[in-house]
């Protein structure tokens, strides 16, 4: 029987185990308790459905979209440019986006594809099955983090998206479900929890959160619908902020994590 993270610690001090005990004392205390800080507003699309957010190179903004027959992909600037867009067929439902390289991936709900674009045009330069339903992806190293609304996340190839495994999201050894968007940043993937104003840090190894984010102080100016919540997280690069986003929200919000309290 393995013992927990709190009963080891306290075996390694009766012990004197000092190198370990940093370590043992993050363990003990849990995952750190952090705020989403409104640095910047930005004015967004009330009529995106926002499924998924990402920051390119040059700082424009990709933004996926949901819903049947509404469903697309479109990158703009900050300010509100709109720079390209290119439509899902009508009867794909829209889902996470990430940039890979020269590609742009999009997932669809439950229609079990994924759409490749060029990531400068968003012409579609391939498709790829997919198992089970799409919500969140993003991109790290050689390899591609999916959700699909449960308490796993899976690693994906970034050329073919075919799946290489999965790993599970554990809250203090609790498992997690709702994964919905994601980011990837550095040995970290941040998500969404699917109907709440929550953001979790999850270490991108071991599938721990590490944070916990309250996004409850970002106001939710979307018209009254139980299904337009916060929904879509993007990092800037080169800063420790972030862009926060809503489903059919018309705010755009550029923030910082900082400790709660």
């Amino acid at each position: 029987m393995g013992l927990s993270a709190r009963a080891f610690c306290y075996l390694a001090v009766l012990s004197v185990v000092l190198p370990g005990a940093a370590a043992c004392s993050a363990a003990a205390e849990g995952p750190e308790q952090l705020q989403a800080v409104v640095q910047a507003r930005y004015d967004f699309d009330p009529g995106s459905f926002t499924q998924g957010l990402e920051v390119a190179e040059d700082g424009t903004l990709y933004v996926g979209t949901g819903q049947e027959g509404e469903s697309r992909v479109y990158r703009r600037t900050v300010e509100g440019d709109e720079l390209v867009s290119a439509g899902l067929d009508p009867e794909y439902f829209g889902e996470g986006i990430t940039r890979a390289g020269e590609h742009l991936w999009q997932l669809t709900w439950r229609n079990g594809v994924a759409i490749q674009r060029d990531a400068e045009t968003l012409e579609e330069t391939g498709r790829a099955g997919i198992d089970g339903e799409g919500w969140g992806l993003c991109a790290r190293q050689d390899e591609l983090i999916y959700s699909d609304g449960t308490s796993y996340l899976r690693r994906m190839d970034p050329e073919t998206m075919q799946e290489r495994e999965r790993f599970e999201v554990t809250l203090e050894g609790s498992p997690v479900s709702g994964i919905n968007e994601l980011e990837c940043v550095g040995g970290a993937v941040y998500a969404n929890v699917f109907l709440t104003t929550d953001i979790l840090r999850i270490d991108a190894d071991s599938g721990a959160v590490t944070a916990v984010i309250d996004a409850s102080g970002l106001e939710n100016n979307a018209a009254p619908d139980p299904n337009n919540v916060l929904n879509g997280i993007a990092h800037i690069p080169g800063t420790d902020e972030f862009y926060l986003a809503g489903k059919r929200w018309p705010d755009l919000y550029r923030v910082s994590f900082e400790p709660a309290g």
